[in-house]
């Protein structure tokens, strides 16, 4: 029963571990593909004409639009995000998908900003853009969040996968739009984000249910230790009346005083 319970709350489900590890090595060789084609330039390139630099500077009403979306990954839009997200993981009894918007958000983001540091693509000057970080951190976010939704019992295998992947696309195609809308991001760069998050937090899931599970036998196992029934050693067996080693004993007592 506990492992049970500890399998439908999980923050990474443990039927999608397989499909999302290998989402996750793909992710991750994407970036790094990515990340050496575009080392130290500072102009778009192929693919970024192919995914649509025309939606650099858009107007009214769609530019609010992306104003909107870009002020989620902001240090003041992305604290309430995360804070109101937690709130509700905690009411809803689902500690470690709130553990994990909050460590996820944060590796994630930080490698982000690392490969920023490394890569060394700039945009309007040397304003560092590969990857986009408002991309992975609104990717992570709706991942971790639709992990928690996939892990219900009640959801088959593949409609937890859909779910998962349709989560993903929508929140990093919405934020990497925003941040080309706003000519904050080559396309590239934002694609680069999403897959950061792809890579990133899978593994971040991972590493918190294992934790999340010592934790939880370490306490089974003091809370079990001074009930645990553990067999002693034979020398400290009770020798009370009404136990078998008692009688026993007073039969023995019995017998060697009559040959005396």
């Amino acid at each position: 029963m506990g492992s049970w319970r500890r399998s439908e709350a999980a923050a990474l489900p443990p039927a999608l571990r397989a499909r999302l590890g290998i989402l996750a090595a793909l992710a991750a060789l994407a970036v790094l593909a990515l990340g050496i084609l575009y080392t130290g330039r500072s102009t778009p390139g192929p693919l970024d004409e192919r995914l649509g630099t025309e939606a650099y500077g858009v107007t009214s009403p769609w530019r609010n639009v992306a104003l909107a979306l870009d002020f989620l990954g902001e240090p003041a839009g992305s604290v309430a995000l995360v804070t109101a997200l937690v709130a509700g993981c905690l009411l809803l009894r689902r500690p470690r998908t709130a553990v994990l918007l909050v460590v996820g958000a944060a590796l994630t983001v930080g490698a982000a900003t690392l490969l920023k540091s490394l890569v060394g693509r700039t945009i309007h000057g040397d304003n560092l853009s590969y990857p986009s970080g408002h991309t992975a951190f609104a990717t992570t976010m709706a991942l971790a969040l639709a992990l928690a939704a996939a892990g219900r019992p009640s959801l088959g295998r593949t409609a937890a996968v859909s779910l998962v992947l349709a989560a993903v696309v929508c929140a990093g195609a919405a934020m990497g739009w925003a941040e080309v809308a706003l000519g904050a991001h080559y396309p590239t760069d934002a694609l680069g984000g999403w897959c950061t998050a792809l890579a990133v937090t899978p593994a971040t899931a991972w590493l918190v249910d294992r934790a999340a599970d010592r934790a939880a036998d370490r306490a089974a196992d003091r809370t079990a230790g001074p009930r645990g029934g553990r067999p002693s050693d034979p020398s400290s067996r009770s020798t009370a009346p009404g136990t078998t080693e008692g009688t026993a004993e007073r039969m023995a007592d019995a017998g060697r005083r009559e040959h005396r």
